[in-house]
């Protein structure tokens, strides 16, 4: 079973300048009939996500980098097409079946010219795909050509010399003009004369190659080059005229192309954007993106979500634009090395003027979704980059993608002045393409941060609109004291809250530097965080556990299983109410002395009768000198201060690399329920189980360890498959609320070596899934 979840909390969200509408409130143009119900909007749901890897030619190997960057389909929406730099190649892909992606192999670009030519962007026309190649030899010495490729038999059909190295490609409308920029890119490891390292200008400049494509054979379409500067370098009037940064050096980057074959052009670098009429290659207007001032974000890398920092007219640096109608554009504002506003604008083309701006609000979204990746908070935040605009059922959406947040957010920018937040999509690492497919119904999102080692690989994602409900998110968080959502992540436990049958605990690890208890509300839908709770040492200070288990006691205060990074850091922490530390215990010398840096994972408890409390935590991985494949759970007497054992006998694997192991433990009547799974994700996932053994009640005898026989409770592995995406690895949180709902949570480590997405899924009653009430 699902998370219960949907969609309609999100739906009514608006974004308006700078601000995030609260989920409660539904706009008057989206209530109908009498009684004012509000009309829940379609959605996106996600279909399909296909690891390119699974693409790669015959005989390579597995582990080689292979990405997935900008993508393009065929006319009739079936065949997509991607850029692969990495590999320097382009991959076919059969979507003809949304929910199940084919491959069907890839072209070598490099084989058609030199080994390090690499393809930076494609479209299709007709019968053929159009891919940019950057064959540079270097950064003074840029190069590049438009390889025409047969959609049919996949070989080269023509190609033209474009004159230097080009980034982005775009068609009109019409089909009559295919335009590209050739941006020229700086050397950021070069100074120019009197500037610093990897300051503008440094020579060539870039400029503009526009392809005529209509009535004529691939070989003999003719280009037509539209200079960005004068014709001995110097800046052209209307660039200068405009403000732009550095005029004499302009560095094109991203073309989109609107129904009066006006072309908009970024100038990333440059802080700029340039239009020209395709048909006479004229540049009409040039205007700059200007700047922002954004106020409640994260500024400070140090391991705190603190969104009260804020910026101070930066240029906004714009990446990726589009077309909302023929007058308006939108930008998505990643910046570049003097700016990036952390959101997306957009722009009146008559007068470049500002006519709506996100704000702060793209990286609220992030926070709320427990994907706002701290690590970035000093650099340029969720980073959007990518920007795709299309309509589907007559209604206009636009696409916002975060690079190093891995989402994209979707808007309704029917009124381009006015565009209204609907929902937040979960990507892969490095969302770089974002495809429209509207015949079909589609979104196509093409992810280029590939990592074998960590388990992260590159993908195209399916995302299909309709009227279900999206199973993602799962859980999202309130605003907080200040008024921005509670920034989240990396929830690795759970616990019941005595007292309060829908309300759950969870706790932040050692992914940030502040520990926190997080109050989850489960009878809404999604799940909503709260509440949050600093943890504090025995001085009040705030405190940085790498807190792996919780167990919320019933006479107040808390239970956290402290994992340490030597055997000797592992300990219980028992938390007053108020989340100060009032008691610590530390593992026994000899079961320290056999651990490395996987202790504990989990932490549960019971009081007898008498008022005693025994404390069961479970070890994560095997202690030195026990028997192969058996781990401890251990049995903590408060009263008594005594340490006991007994064994659990994990299931094995023969996956090269990989080990098994349990990674939490919590009290289901007369036994244990605990985790087990291994350290796979993707489509190498394997173990995700929920297994019970007997709860002991009295202390484990001396010797031999006691190895409780086990007994499987559930397969959580098809339940995550279910979500469509990539496979989490790191099921860790379990618990049966007071309400005899059980759940379960993925540990999203903040994003690091993790697509960012959270997991958390109602299993069902306690008594089908564990057979009691």
């Amino acid at each position: 079973m699902l998370a219960k979840r949907t969609h309609a909390a999100l739906a009514a969200l608006a974004v308006t300048a700078g601000a995030l509408a609260g989920a409660g409130a539904a706009s008057a143009d989206q209530r109908t009939g009498a009684d004012r119900t509000p009309k829940r909007p379609p959605a996106f749901e996600r279909t399909a996500t296909y690891p390119v890897f699974q693409n790669r030619p015959a005989g390579q190997d597995a582990a080689a980098e292979t990405v997935a960057e900008i993508s393009a389909v065929s006319e009739d929406g079936r065949t997509l097409v991607h850029t692969d730099a990495a590999a320097k190649r382009i991959g076919f892909l059969d979507i003809s079946d949304p929910g199940r992606v084919k491959g069907l192999g890839t072209l070598s670009l490099a084989s058609l010219g030199d080994a390090e030519d690499e393809p930076t962007s494609v479209t299709v026309v007709g019968d053929h795909v159009l891919v940019v190649v950057n064959t540079s030899a270097s950064h003074a010495n840029p190069s590049g050509r438009l390889d025409v490729v047969s959609l049919r038999t996949r070989e080269r059909v023509a190609s033209h010399d474009l004159g230097g190295q080009p980034d982005s490609i775009a068609l009109s409308e019409d089909k009559r003009y295919a335009a590209v920029a050739v941006e020229n890119e700086r050397d950021e490891d070069a100074a120019p004369a009197g500037g610093e390292e990897g300051d503008l200008p440094q020579a060539p400049a870039g400029f503009l190659q526009i392809v005529d494509l209509k009535g004529a054979s691939p070989e003999a379409w003719g280009l037509r080059r539209v200079p960005l500067t004068g014709p001995d370098g110097s800046a052209l009037p209307a660039l200068a005229a405009a403000g732009i940064t550095g005029p004499t050096d302009p560095e094109p980057e991203y073309v989109s192309v609107n129904g009066r074959g006006q072309l908009a052009v970024t100038l990333q670098e440059n802080n700029g954007i340039v239009l020209v009429d395709l048909r006479t290659g004229r540049i009409t207007k040039a205007f700059s993106a200007g700047t922002a001032s954004v106020r409640g974000v994260d500024t400070v890398e140090d391991g705190v979500i603190d969104q009260s920092g804020s910026l101070t007219a930066v240029p906004r640096e714009p990446d990726a634009v589009a077309w909302l109608d023929d007058r308006y554009l939108a930008t998505a504002n990643e910046g570049d090395w003097r700016g990036g506003s952390r959101g997306w604008s957009v722009f009146d083309s008559r007068t470049g003027k500002v006519v709506w701006d996100a704000g702060n609000s793209f990286e609220h979204l992030a926070a709320r979704h427990g994907l706002l990746n701290e690590g970035r908070a000093e650099n340029k935040g969720a980073e959007p980059e990518g920007l795709a605009v299309a309509t589907y059922d007559g209604v206009r959406y636009a696409f916002v993608g975060s690079e190093r947040s891995n989402f994209v957010a979707v808007y309704d920018v029917s009124r381009p002045g006015r565009p209204v937040f609907r929902q937040v999509l979960p990507t892969t690492n490095g969302p770089e393409g974002l495809l429209p497919v509207p015949s079909r119904g589609l979104l196509a999102v093409s992810s280029e941060e590939d990592d074998a080692d960590a388990g992260v690989r590159a993908t195209v994602s399916l995302f299909r609109l309709g009227a279900g409900t999206p199973a993602f998110p799962s859980v999202v968080s309130a605003p907080g004291a200040d008024g921005a959502p509670i920034g989240w992540g990396a929830l690795g436990a759970l616990s019941a809250v005595p007292g309060r049958p829908h309300e759950l605990y969870t706790v932040t690890d050692a992914a940030y530097a502040t520990t926190r208890v997080l109050t989850v509300d489960t009878r809404r839908e999604p799940a909503v965080i709260k509440r949050e709770l600093t943890v504090r040492d025995a001085a009040g200070n705030p405190a940085g556990y790498d807190a792996e288990g919780i167990f919320a006691r019933p006479r107040g205060g808390f239970w956290l299983a402290v994992e340490g990074k030597t055997g000797a850091g592992n300990r219980l922490v028992r938390l007053d109410r108020s989340g100060v530390t009032r008691q610590v215990v530390p593992l026994p010398a000899d079961v320290a002395a056999g651990l490395g840096s996987q202790g504990f994972e989990g932490v549960t408890a019971t009081t007898g009768a008498d008022g005693r409390e025994i404390v069961w935590a479970a070890l994560q991985r095997g202690v030195a000198g026990d028997p192969a494949g058996v781990v401890r759970l251990g049995r903590y007497d408060v009263r008594a201060g005594t340490w006991s054992w007994y064994g659990y006998r994990l299931d094995t694997t023969a996956t090269p690399g990989d080990w098994i192991g349990l990674s939490e433990i919590t009290v289901v009547g007369d036994r244990l329920a605990v985790i087990e799974r291994d350290k796979l994700n993707g489509p190498a996932a394997e173990v995700k189980r929920i297994h019970t053994v007997g709860l002991p009640r009295d202390a484990a005898p001396a010797g031999a360890l006691t190895v409780l026989p086990k007994r499987l409770a559930h397969d959580v592995l098809p339940d995550l498959r279910a979500t469509k995406g990539w496979t989490q690895e790191k099921l860790e949180g379990l618990t049966v609320a007071g309400d005899g709902r059980v759940y379960a949570v993925t540990d999203n480590d903040g994003l690091d070596d993790s697509t960012g997405e959270t997991v958390f899924l109602d299993l069902g009653s306690s008594r089908d899934l564990f057979g009691r009430d």
